[in-house]
């Protein structure tokens, strides 16, 4: 692991080769064409379903945080330094996953953050993601303000309210609502806290590994299920991403000669395995309901293998010039000139690159593990 006070492409560059004279754009094509030729990348005529609403932490965060007293914000370079008119917001080089979904679905626009949307925006969809939220209203509390899955939940409750207002009654609303996609990436912080932050979050004392998953989704369930009060009804819940693997918890732990902590991973597993089975008790006992999962560790693990095979060179270090307590990239840093060959961007966040590819697969589920019970293009057919 390189230190968090050096920049890692200074390291890296001359160990993989990367010529410092780079144009993003003209790779990231060629990466789409190696890596998702089989994938149906453009996406004509009127979207696949009529409105998409996010939720989330900072995997999904495309600027809710930037006006709030949090210390979970990137409003500032160099994040989105592959985005037009950077920085956003978005905990990224670029485009995160909610914007490729989009792409997928038939969305001319990405869909705005919640901070900003207007009645238009309304009756296509909302991002209410935030960046440090979690599915527990203490997780990462010491951050400062930011929108757990509740409030999320709660702000969504408003935006009901002005689709019934703007089409003038609630059954419109029901009907529009019911046919909209609804996906959720949470539960990331709630496991880093438990694992990186047993003093100021004593969940590690409270509870076994066990214990804690049960927790954790136990609250999610009944979250989902005012989600569902509120008329969505298809929903994709993630999993969380294989954190043994991110920079930040790399720092702090061994492997023990493994590419991850494979401890880490096996406690985050347990949430996995009880959200798939979640998933399944939902669409049993709710009217109507299409919950799908969405296995993100799954897909990430594959993603680090076909990526080194098709142009990937560092998959455990950062991009960008980070400081070691909160793992965010250092303001105004210089990044790695070449973003295409780096997983991570930050400590904790995947580059554009990567989320691409990890869209790709949620949209059209290239194997039986990455989605269940089916992916999403499935799902906005439904």
């Amino acid at each position: 692991m390189v230190s968090s006070e050096l920049n890692p492409c200074e390291e890296t560059c001359v160990e993989t080769g990367i010529s410092d004279n780079i144009d993003y754009e003209e790779n990231v094509e060629e990466m789409l064409v190696q890596i998702f030729i089989k994938s149906p990348l453009l996406i004509e005529g009127e979207p696949q379903v009529p409105c998409l609403f996010f939720f989330g932490d900072s995997l999904f965060d495309n600027g809710n945080n930037n006006d709030i007293a949090t210390l979970a914000r990137v409003d500032f370079s160099p994040y989105g330094i592959d985005y037009p008119g950077y920085p956003t917001g978005r905990f990224c080089n670029g485009r995160i996953i909610p914007d490729f979904i989009a792409e997928y679905l038939g969305f001319e626009e990405y869909t705005p953050p919640y901070a900003t949307a207007t009645d238009a925006d309304y009756l296509t969809g909302v991002n209410y993601a935030s960046g440090g939220g979690g599915i527990l209203n203490y997780t990462n509390l010491i951050l400062g303000q930011r929108y757990d899955m509740e409030k999320q939940i709660e702000l969504h409750a408003h935006t009901v309210s002005q689709v019934e207002r703007i089409l003038g009654s609630a059954t419109q609303a029901t009907e529009l609502l019911n046919k909209c996609m609804y996906v959720s990436n949470i539960g990331n912080n709630d496991f880093l806290n438990y694992v990186l932050d047993p003093i100021l979050y004593p969940g590690r004392i409270l509870y076994t590994p066990d214990q804690f998953a049960e927790v954790v989704v136990q609250t999610y369930s009944q979250q989902l299920e005012k989600l569902y009060s509120y008329g969505a009804r298809k929903i994709a819940v993630f999993g969380t991403a294989p954190l043994g693997c991110i920079p930040q918890v790399l720092h702090r732990y061994p492997t023990d000669g493994k590419f991850c902590v494979e401890w880490i991973n096996n406690d985050a597993e347990l949430f996995n395995t009880r959200l798939i089975s979640l998933t399944d008790q939902l669409n049993s006992n709710l009217p109507d309901a299409q919950f799908v999962f969405i296995n993100y560790t799954a897909i990430s693990y594959t993603d680090i293998i076909d990526l080194a095979l098709t142009g990937f060179r560092v998959l455990n270090i950062p991009c960008c010039l980070t400081e070691s307590t909160g793992g965010l990239c250092f303001r105004d840093s210089t990044p790695c000139p070449d973003r295409t060959k780096f997983f991570f961007w930050d400590n904790y966040h995947p580059t554009e690159i990567s989320n691409m590819a990890a869209a790709t697969r949620m949209y059209n589920a290239s194997s039986p593990h990455d989605t269940y019970p089916m992916d999403l293009q499935q799902l906005a057919m439904k």
